[in-house]
């Protein structure tokens, strides 16, 4: 389990980063360009950076819940999916 630090931040955390993503993401049926969804995220608070937005897409990459093609991103749609988890 991964438990935050009492004085850390979590409007940065990378759960937290990712699960916007994942919102952002299910609003759209399709491949949605990487950079729309950057320019979104960076928008919502100035503490944000486009590393921490990688960070959050390679967290969902790993754990199965995004896809990509070219530069294009989408949530994974298949039953063993574990975007329901969020």
């Amino acid at each position: 389990m991964l438990i935050p630090q009492p004085e850390s931040d979590l409007s940065i955390n990378i759960l937290v980063l990712a699960g916007e993503i994942i919102e952002k993401l299910k609003t759209r049926k399709k491949y949605v360009i990487v950079e729309e969804i950057m320019m979104d995220f960076l928008k919502k608070d100035k503490k944000r950076s486009p590393n921490s937005f990688l960070d959050a897409l390679v967290f969902l990459f790993s754990l199965g819940i995004i896809e990509y093609k070219g530069y294009k991103i989408r949530l994974k749609r298949n039953g063993s999916s574990k975007a329901h988890l969020f």
